[in-house]
């Protein structure tokens, strides 16, 4: 019977705020459409920056939809922590009797499908402007889904190491770009792999990897990180 009961406690948090966070973002669409807007401009002003050439295109393409995505999916991250210090809500979160890992866990999910998950699906519309096949538009989403994850989960850390401060964005990104770049080359890499011909399997295999590294550290660093910046 104790352990049942132990069991809510701790995903009671995490689904909590999950669901919290994601009513907010749903009453801030604005935030999302915005990434989303960045997102398309970026990415579409290199076709017309560069030319019709085709090859070149589908040369390029891995990187340009990769870092347009990293960027964009960074638009909100300083917003993580943020609201709730103001309002006060982050120093009930630390004293609640819930694991603060799992409720870090549950914001930075909250922030993957308010931003990471729509440019994961936007993206192979996009794609089409870099003349991609339909196999390569589909390892650029595979790749896009492993490592947006990860983008959101290496940026909760900085989010919580930068609250609270003055110029926190700007903070903020020479933070995790650094950490990020990884993700961007066996992402970028793995699309560049299948349109060369070669496997994509290695690339995937890192990307996971950092995927689950970061799905069971990341939550409790940021954890440690809250607590560190609210003393």
């Amino acid at each position: 019977m104790t352990q049942v009961a132990k069991t809510p406690t701790l995903l009671g948090g995490f689904f909590l705020v999950l669901r919290r966070d994601l009513r907010v973002a749903l009453r801030r669409r604005s935030d999302t459409f915005a990434a989303l807007i960045f997102f398309v401009m970026v990415v579409s002003l290199f076709p017309l920056g560069v030319g019709p050439e085709a090859q070149l295109l589908r040369t390029m393409a891995p990187g340009v939809l990769w870092v347009a995505a990293m960027l964009a999916s960074m638009l909100s991250l300083a917003r993580l922590f943020a609201d709730d210090y103001t309002d006060g809500t982050l120093e009930q979160m630390l004293l609640s009797t819930h694991p603060l890992g799992m409720l870090v866990l549950g914001k930075t999910l909250a922030h993957w499908v308010g931003s990471g998950l729509p440019l994961v699906l936007l993206s192979p519309l996009l794609a089409l402007q870099f003349d991609l096949a339909a196999s390569s538009i589909g390892v650029l989403v595979a790749s896009l889904l492993l490592g947006t994850p990860v983008l959101s989960l290496v940026g909760s850390i900085g989010a919580a190491l930068t609250v609270g401060l003055r110029g926190s964005s700007v903070l903020l990104s020479l933070l995790v770009l650094p950490l990020a770049i990884p993700v961007l080359i066996f992402g970028a890499g793995a699309v560049e792999a299948h349109v060369a011909g070669l496997g994509v399997s290695g690339h995937f295999s890192l990307l996971g990897a950092l995927l689950l590294v970061s799905l069971v550290a990341a939550p409790w660093v940021a954890a440690a990180a809250l607590r560190i910046s609210m003393e």
